[in-house]
Order: structure tokens, then C-alpha cells, then sequence
């Protein structure tokens, strides 16, 4: 393709340099975890195509000594790619080899672009193709982001929920289902939901993470493995698993549906915009619950965190909520991108989204993570509850429910339409127009038999 004018102090070349020009589209770079998976890989690579003797040892090593650099973020300043390239990821895979062939020269005490000795498709790329190592590295990178950053991340909130359920079990407030009154419910309760509901999140996360494990790598350009050993893939593979820590990995067992489909990242995104979704249903609720303080529900205090506002004083917004809940939009339309790229991107034997692919997963990944630790340092960690949820209680209209078992239905529901319409409580009513006396209403309305799982509730619900 002719001439190409590298800097003279770069360690890429002229493949990248291409890119560079050809993709003058953003700002964005390929993520650290998935430069460093193909470093890793290349590492792995580079090691086992020695062990087969497909590489000079010598070359192998100052190949895998590079290349182990560049997984620990030493030359991430020279991935100068935009991430919207193309969309097998080859400029980035190329990337990755130029710099590596480079460097690994340089460790051996001869010049840079020195083809002849070490040359980044026949030596550093050997047994591989960018179709079958750029998906491989997606899966790595979110393998290892799920695992450091998002789990534990998730325990963390899980337990703060399961704390506040534990120091909220006595208070008694009003439950609401549309909007409006309900039963009487524990605010422990609500909490011990809001922590149940993070620790499935985190079973639905792991459970997709599985989905991971089968590698592409070995399948090369279109599935067949053409251009590698045998044995390349299942040896290489055996070196990431111990890499990354995780046993399970392993090459995939049909490489043309590893290749052709983003079939396991679409479980992930998904089960990421599942605890996503999650958080922001609790932080919703939360929110609401804060609300006020003197002219919202105000049931919950939440932590003061910085000024709500530059013009009202005093003004106390839930920003870190607010926050999470913007984190959540964005985990949202990654998950969109994700899908498109997934219907609209495969063509025939290669999806041609990878890159735009590896951005929105890590970057969903990373800022829910971010995100969920957030909540659960400065928001629930800090709240109280406010004696608002048990003074409503006595006012509110649903405990009617507790009457039913007594008078029934009808009648109940007129004891309620009473309170209501004179501003008067359950009790005063029911006292005044039922045959029901004080000790029996006490029983009746009594707010911890109200909430307990075995209390006798109408059939009709």
C-alpha cells in the first residue's frame, strides 16, 4: 500500500500509523483491560509456539518479555487506535504486534523494524489471526473486570442493604403499591428486598460469566485454524488459565460459532443491565423515600453529602444516587450497542462490531462497579430512619385490611371510605360503627401482627 511516515519514536508501525489516519473518529481508545489481554495473550502465545518449536527461544522470549510489558500498561501510550476502527479489531491486534515486535528487538540489542529477525505477523502473531485473538481478548478483559471490580463490588452493597434491613427490622411504616397506601410493612423488609435483590443480581452476573470460558482462540481467520499447530490453542489457552486465575477456560468446541456470534457477550451485557437495573430500582426507591424533607415522604434521612443547590440554601439533594442512576442510562445503552452489534454486525463467518463491542462491555462493567460501590460508601451505608413511616401509619387508610377477618370485605372498605372522607383514623371509625370494641381493634390493627407472614388475610386479596 505504499510508504507509510511512522514517528520516529514510536514503537508501532506502519500498520498502525494507518489506522490512525484511516479513523480520525474519536476520542475513545481501546480499554487497559483489553490492551493488556492481548498482551497476555501474545505472552501465552509466544510461550507455547516455543514449546512446540515454532519459535526460536530466544525470539520467544524477548517476545513474551514484551509483550508482558504491554499487559502491565507500560506502552499504553502507544495504542493510539480509535476504538471505531475495524471491526474485527485487525488495527488493534496489529497494534499490539507491531509494538511487541518492536520492543522485543530492542531487548535483544538490535533496532527497531528490524522485520528480518522478529516481525509482528510471522513471529509475534504466530498461529493466531486478529478474528479469533480480538474476541478472545474481550472475554478475558470481562472476565477479569466481573470478577475484580464488579462482584465484590456488588457483596459490598448487599451487605450495606442487609445492615440497614437488620437496624430498620422495628421500625413499622405504611407499604405502598402504586403510589398509594398499602399494608403496614417492616422498613427492614423493604431493605431485606433491596439486599436479595443485589444478591441475585450477582447470581445472574456469575451465571453469565460463564458464558465466557469457551475461548475463540485457535480458530483463527474464518473458524478452520488454519496457519497454527494443533496444539497451539488448548496449550495457549492451559498458559491464560493460569494467567487469569480462572480454571475453567478452554477452546471453544465449534470455533465458526465462537467466531461468527457475540452469543456470551450478550449474556454478560445482559446480566449486567440486570444488576444495573436493579440498582437503580433501589435507588429510585430510596429516593422517594428521602424525598421532603418536611413536604415529601420523609421516611429516610439520607447522608448530606454537599450543597444541593447555588441559589436555595440548605438544600440537600441525593446526588449519589442521582449519580448511580446516570450510570445506570449508560450501562443501558451499552447493552443496546451491544445488541446491535450482535444482530446487525455478523457477517457470515465474523462479527465486524468487536471493538465498539469491547468498549461499551468494559465500560458497563467498569462504571457500575464504580457506581454500586458509591451507593453503598456514601449513601446506605448513612441512612436513618425518621419516626415519619410509624406516625403515618396510624392515619393510613390500608390497615382497614386488618378488619376484614372480622366484619368482612364491605364493610371494611366503608370503614375506610369513612376515614377518609372525615379525615378520621381506621380505629375511631371502625370503634364508632362496628360492634367491635377497643381490646378487639388493638388486635386487629395491631401493626406487628399486620406484618407478620402468617397473618389471616381476605382470600380475595
Amino acid at each position: 500500500m505504499g510508504e507509510m511516515n511512522v514517528p520516529a519514536a514510536a514503537y508501532y508501525g506502519a500498520s498502525t500509523q494507518r489506522a490512525v489516519e484511516n479513523f480520525p473518529i474519536s476520542a475513545l481508545r481501546l480499554p487497559r483491560r483489553m490492551i493488556a489481554a492481548l498482551g497476555r495473550i501474545k505472552v501465552a502465545a509466544a510461550e507455547t509456539n516455543r514449546e512446540l518449536g515454532l519459535l526460536e527461544p530466544d525470539i520467544a522470549q524477548a517476545i513474551a518479555e514484551a509483550a508482558r510489558e504491554v499487559a502491565e500498561g507500560r506502552w499504553d501510550g502507544e495504542f493510539p487506535v480509535d476504538v471505531f476502527q475495524t471491526g474485527s479489531g485487525t488495527s488493534s491486534n496489529m497494534n499490539a504486534n507491531e509494538v511487541i515486535a518492536n520492543r522485543a528487538l530492542e531487548r535483544l540489542g538490535l533496532p527497531r523494524g528490524a522485520r528480518e529477525r522478529i516481525h509482528p505477523n510471522d513471529h509475534v502473531n504466530r498461529g493466531q489471526s486478529s478474528n479469533d485473538v480480538f474476541p478472545t481478548a474481550i472475554h478475558l478483559a470481562a472476565l477479569e473486570a466481573v470478577r475484580t471490580d464488579l462482584l465484590p463490588a456488588l457483596v459490598e452493597l448487599e451487605a450495606a442493604l442487609a445492615d440497614r434491613a437488620q437496624a430498620f427490622w422495628a421500625v413499622i411504616k405504611t407499604g405502598r403499591t402504586h403510589l398509594q397506601d398499602a399494608t403496614p410493612i417492616r422498613l427492614g423488609q423493604e431493605f431485606s428486598g433491596y439486599a436479595a435483590q443485589i444478591a441475585r443480581a450477582r447470581e445472574l452476573v456469575i451465571a453469565a460469566g460463564l458464558q465466557l470460558e469457551p475461548l475463540p482462540l485457535g480458530g483463527t481467520a474464518v473458524g478452520t485454524g488454519i496457519g497454527r499447530h494443533p496444539d497451539f490453542a488448548a496449550r495457549t489457552i492451559a498458559r491464560l488459565a493460569v494467567d487469569y486465575g480462572v480454571a475453567g477456560l478452554h477452546e471453544a468446541a465449534n470455533h465458526f460459532q465462537a467466531q461468527a456470534s457475540l452469543d456470551a457477550v450478550v449474556a454478560v451485557a445482559g446480566a449486567v443491565r440486570g444488576a444495573a437495573l436493579a440498582l437503580h430500582k433501589i435507588a429510585t426507591d430510596v429516593r422517594l423515600l428521602g424525598s421532603g424533607p418536611r413536604a415529601g415522604i420523609g421516611e429516610l434521612e439520607l447522608p448530606e453529602v454537599q450543597p444541593g443547590s447555588s441559589i436555595m440554601p440548605g438544600k440537600v439533594n441525593p446526588v449519589i444516587l442521582e449519580s448511580s442512576c446516570m450510570v445506570v442510562a449508560r450501562v443501558v445503552g451499552n447493552d443496546a450497542t451491544i445488541a446491535f452489534a450482535a444482530t446487525t454486525g455478523s457477517l457470515l463467518e465474523l462479527n465486524v462490531m468487536l471493538p465498539v463491542t469491547a468498549h461499551a462491555l468494559q465500560e458497563s462493567i467498569e462504571l457500575l462497579a464504580a457506581a454500586v460501590v458509591n451507593v453503598a460508601r456514601r449513601c446506605i451505608g448513612g441512612l436513618r430512619a425518621t419516626t415519619r413511616g410509624p406516625e403515618l401509619l396510624e392515619r393510613g387508610l390500608a390497615i382497614c385490611t386488618g378488619l376484614v377477618p372480622a366484619i368482612g370485605y364491605d364493610a371494611a372498605a366503608a370503614v375506610a371510605h369513612e376515614a377518609h372522607a372525615t379525615g378520621r383514623t381506621v380505629r375511631q371509625v371502625a370503634l364508632a360503627r362496628t360492634a367491635l370494641g377497643a381490646e378487639a381493634l388493638d388486635r386487629l390493627l395491631d401493626p406487628e401482627r399486620l406484618v407478620e407472614p402468617g397473618f389471616e388475610a381476605p382470600s380475595s386479596g
